[in-house]
C-alpha cells in the first residue's frame, strides 16, 4: 500500500573511506570537505530523480559528492548561476531528506501526506475536528496499519424476516416496542459466532494463539454529531430480540445525547456497522482491533430472484465482512457469511 525507486550509485561509493588523507593531487571527499559524518548517506529509495544526469548542470566534483551521498543530482535544485548545482546544494539536500526520512514517517516507514497551503487556490475555512473523531482516527489508523484486511461480500434473503418483523411491530405497537432489523441481525450474528468461534476472538501478544472469548458482547457503530461511537451490547446471547431492540435503541440515544458512559463502549468481542438506513450496496468496514472481524451491513433492496420456475421479488440484505487475515482464512469467512445468510433467511432459527 509504496513504490521505492533507488538511486543509481556505483558499488562501493555509498560510504567513502574516511580514514585516508587525500593526496596532493586528489580532491577531498565530500564528507571530509563538508565536515558531515560518513554516516550521512542517503537511504536507498529516498531520492528519485525525474531526469538523467546529462541534463543537469553540475561539475565533476559536485557529481562525485552526489555519488558519495547516494544522491541523484537530477533531484537537486541548483542555486548557482543559471541553476548550476553547487556542493552546498547537495549538502542541504541530504540534510533535508534525512530529516524528512526521520520525522516524516513517524516510525512506520510510510511518508506523511504533504502539507499544502490550500488558500493559494481559493478561499478556505477551518472546521475543528471533535475529540471523538480524533480518537477514532487514531484507532482506525492503528488498525489499518497493523491488520491485514480482507473483505468478504455476501447477501442474505430477509424477505420472511421483514414480513415477520413488520407483523410483530403492528402487534407490539401499543406497548411502545419497536423491533428493528438490527435486533434480528445481532441474534443471527451470535448464532454464527457460536458456530465459528474464531470470529469471536483476538490474537495474543505474540500472534501465536487465538484468545477465544466465551462471551458475546456485540459492538454497534452509532453515528453522532461528534463522530462515530461504538456502544456495546453485553451478553447478547442471553437476550431475546425485544430486549436487544430496546437496549440498542437506548444505547444509541445515549450516544447521540452525549450521555454514554465510557464503560458502555468497552469489551466488544465483535462489531456491527450498519449503513442500512442511509444507502449503498457494499463497503469495507475497518476491523476494530484487537477484534478480528467486523460486519458491515448496507441497505436492503427488493430484487427479482429466479426460483426455478420464474422470477419472484425477494428482499436482499448486502453483507460486508472485514477480517484479520492473520487469524481468519478466506474459506472460513465465506462459511461464516453463508451461515449468517442461512440464519437470517430462516426466521425460526433467528428467534429461537
Amino acid at each position: 500500500m509504496v513504490e521505492i525507486e533507488t538511486s543509481s550509485v556505483e558499488e562501493g561509493e555509498l560510504e567513502p573511506s574516511a580514514d585516508k588523507e587525500p593526496s596532493a593531487n586528489q580532491e577531498p571527499s565530500a564528507n571530509q570537505e563538508s565536515g558531515m559524518p560518513a554516516s550521512a548517506v542517503m537511504p536507498a529509495g529516498v531520492v528519485a530523480g525525474e531526469k538523467g544526469d546529462e541534463t543537469v548542470y553540475a561539475g565533476p566534483a559536485v557529481r562525485k559528492q552526489a555519488r558519495e551521498y547516494g544522491v541523484d543530482v537530477a533531484a537537486v535544485q541548483g542555486t548557482g548561476r543559471k541553476g548550476r548545482i553547487l556542493k552546498e546544494d547537495i549538502q542541504e539536500y541530504v540534510k533535508a531528506r534525512l530529516t524528512a526520512s526521520v520525522t516524516g514517517t513517524k516510525g512506520t516507514g510510510i511518508p506523511e501526506v504533504p502539507q499544502i497551503d490550500f488558500s493559494r487556490f481559493g478561499e478556505t475555512r477551518l472546521a475543528p475536528v471533535s475529540r471523538i473523531r480524533q480518537v477514532s482516527a487514531r484507532n482506525l489508523h492503528r488498525s489499518w496499519l497493523n491488520v491485514p484486511h480482507v473483505t468478504q461480500f455476501d447477501e442474505a434473503d430477509i424477505t420472511e424476516l421483514e414480513e415477520f418483523r413488520k407483523e410483530q411491530n403492528r402487534e407490539l405497537g401499543h406497548q411502545g416496542v419497536k423491533l428493528t432489523p438490527l435486533a434480528f441481525l445481532i441474534c443471527s450474528v451470535v448464532d454464527a459466532l457460536k458456530a465459528y468461534p474464531q470470529f469471536n476472538a483476538s490474537l495474543d501478544k505474540d500472534h501465536k494463539n487465538l484468545i477465544l472469548k466465551q462471551y458475546y458482547h456485540i459492538g454497534i457503530a452509532v453515528e453522532t454529531e461528534d463522530g462515530l461511537v461504538v456502544p456495546v451490547l453485553k451478553d447478547a446471547d442471553r437476550k431475546g430480540v425485544i430486549k436487544l431492540a430496546e437496549e440498542s435503541a437506548s444505547l444509541a440515544a445515549q450516544a447521540r445525547a452525549r450521555q454514554l458512559p465510557i464503560d458502555a463502549m468497552r469489551g466488544a468481542s465483535f462489531t456491527i456497522s450498519s449503513l442500512g438506513g442511509i444507502g449503498g450496496t457494499a463497503f469495507t468496514p475497518i476491523v476494530n482491533a484487537p477484534e478480528v472481524a467486523v460486519l458491515g451491513v448496507s441497505r436492503s433492496k427488493v430484487v427479482p430472484v429466479f426460483d426455478g420456475e420464474g422470477f419472484v421479488p425477494r428482499t436482499m440484505l448486502p453483507l460486508s465482512l472485514s477480517y484479520d487475515h492473520r487469524a481468519i482464512d478466506g474459506a472460513e469467512a465465506a462459511r461464516f457469511t453463508a451461515h449468517l445468510s442461512k440464519v437470517l433467511q430462516d426466521i425460526r432459527r433467528t428467534i429461537l
